[in-house]
């Protein structure tokens, strides 16, 4: 079948609509356990973008897992499939220019390297939401944690699957020691150059 698709070469180009945006478009991973406060944090990055004129869009795992990818499940090798789809419709907003924020646990580092491998290394800045298991299932905001341990859930990560951490992430955050206003503005502070436009 593939050698049956020929990439069309359409007019417009990356750079065009990068320049006609006047910022570089990128992609934002937030990775950490369930409850780390991921999608708080991007939330409020993307507000402070969008404020400056930035053009973005996020993507957050409850809502990808309601639409496209609906018909995956925990397992690890959907979790996997999870990963790539949603890196595959990033690397989509990117070349439209958009700065992409993405929230998922995305638990395996071989999967964050696929992100990568798709987006382009250049193109990927990694946030580890670094927050204790034992936090997470303190704030248990969606009750997932309960559920796990009632054995209700299977495959969660941190009780019944792994979290890989990031060895060497681009920014790390401590949400027990940091507040959520001087994590946003940690991330901020990493991007903010990223934006600036280079000729291409």
């Amino acid at each position: 079948m593939k050698s049956h698709i020929t990439p069309h070469n359409y007019n417009i180009t990356r750079s065009d609509r990068r320049h006609r945006n006047k910022h570089n478009s990128f992609l934002i991973w937030f990775t950490g356990l369930s409850g780390s406060g991921k999608s708080t944090i991007a939330n409020l990055v993307e507000k402070e973008l969008f404020k400056n004129g930035i053009n973005t869009y996020i993507l957050d795992g409850d809502n990808v897992r309601n639409g496209i990818n609906k018909d995956l499940t925990f397992s690890p090798e959907d979790r996997t499939e999870n990963i790539r789809r949603i890196a595959e419709v990033a690397n989509l907003f990117i070349d439209s220019g958009t700065v992409v924020l993405a929230a998922f646990v995305s638990p395996y580092k071989k999967d964050r390297e696929n992100i990568k491998n798709i987006v382009k290394d250049v193109n990927f800045v990694e946030v580890f939401v670094n927050t204790s298991i034992e936090e997470c299932e303190k704030r248990d905001i969606k009750g997932l944690y309960k559920k796990a341990r009632a054995g209700e859930i299977s495959n969660m990560t941190g009780i019944s699957a792994p979290y890989e951490a990031p060895e060497n992430p681009d920014v790390e955050i401590q949400t027990e020691k940091e507040s959520i206003e001087d994590s946003v503005q940690k991330v901020l502070h990493y991007i903010t150059p990223k934006l600036q436009l280079k000729y291409e």
